[in-house]
């Protein structure tokens, strides 16, 4: 699996999201980490996870993975990019070391074979990571299957714009395609165009680059403004949906909405807690 992946990155079909990832990690402190911890909590409406079992599909920086542990889950963490792997394993190096009851592995949301061998799970939690996959809508049929009856699946899936998420995706395909010493021709003019206005504002108010530094305050993710410009410029496959699209995909499959938090009709990602009855 590691070579395919390799092999897509050099094809530039694919963003390497786990170097991305990694130099995160450097920045990655206790208060990044209560951030996490607060947000699952808040969204899921549970003062804790103890007893729970999470699954986390795409773990990325494996940050919800700690989290999660840390609130007490049996947590199992898988991500398609060996090194987002790499970093979750790192994570469960720092801070838990030798637990039995957090397992991290290489694996796919579109492997069939591979999900058969994980069973069933009280939470399944997948943030930012299925219209990566390159095929969104089995990526969703397959990990509404591992969610347990009573359940919670906790997901976000980037806002279909129409024009403007045809846009980014030329920005996109053109990004990957470039090589790596080239690609701030695409990279500085995106960042200015989604930043230039928020700069602007701040400008205008006085507060020189206020949002930009404050911006992992107000992040539950705990990324950095600057890696959220290099993952959403680079972020292939990218695969967009509109919110009732979601829901009604997750109804279908016997699926009951207990949370909505939109983008407000922007360039990010809409999030979703459905509750499997």
């Amino acid at each position: 699996m590691s070579l395919q992946h390799a092999a897509e990155i050099k094809s530039g079909n694919r963003f390497a999201f786990g170097e991305n990832w990694a130099r995160f990690l450097t920045a990655l402190d206790e208060d990044r980490i209560r951030q996490a911890e607060q947000s699952l909590c808040d969204t899921l409406k549970m003062p804790n996870l103890k007893e729970k079992r999470f699954l986390d599909v795409g773990s990325g920086s494996g940050l919800f993975s700690l989290a999660a542990r840390r609130l007490g889950a049996k947590v199992r963490s898988f991500d398609y990019d060996p090194e987002s792997v790499a970093c979750t394993e790192e994570l469960k190096r720092r801070y838990f070391p030798d637990d039995p009851d957090w397992q991290v592995e290489q694996g796919s949301a579109l492997d069939a074979e591979y999900l058969k061998s994980l069973d069933r799970w009280d939470i399944v939690y997948s943030w930012g990571v299925l219209h990566h996959t390159g095929n969104m809508s089995q990526a969703l049929a397959n990990v509404s299957d591992l969610v347990a009856d009573g359940g919670s699946l906790f997901i976000s899936i980037y806002n279909d714009q129409g024009r403007a998420s045809r846009f980014w995706l030329k920005v996109k395909q053109t990004y990957n395609q470039l090589p790596p010493s080239w690609r701030w021709l695409i990279l500085w003019p995106a960042a200015f165009r989604i930043w230039g206005p928020t700069t602007i504002r701040d400008l205008a108010a006085g507060k020189p680059f206020h949002t930009w530094r404050n911006y992992s305050k107000g992040s539950s993710r705990g990324m950095s403004p600057w890696r959220d410009v290099i993952d959403w410029v680079g972020g292939l496959p990218f695969e967009v949906a509109r919110p009732e699209e979601i829901i009604f995909l997750f109804q279908d499959r016997g699926f009951r909405l207990d949370e909505l938090m939109t983008c407000a009709g922007g360039h990010g990602c809409n999030e979703y807690v459905f509750k499997k009855v």
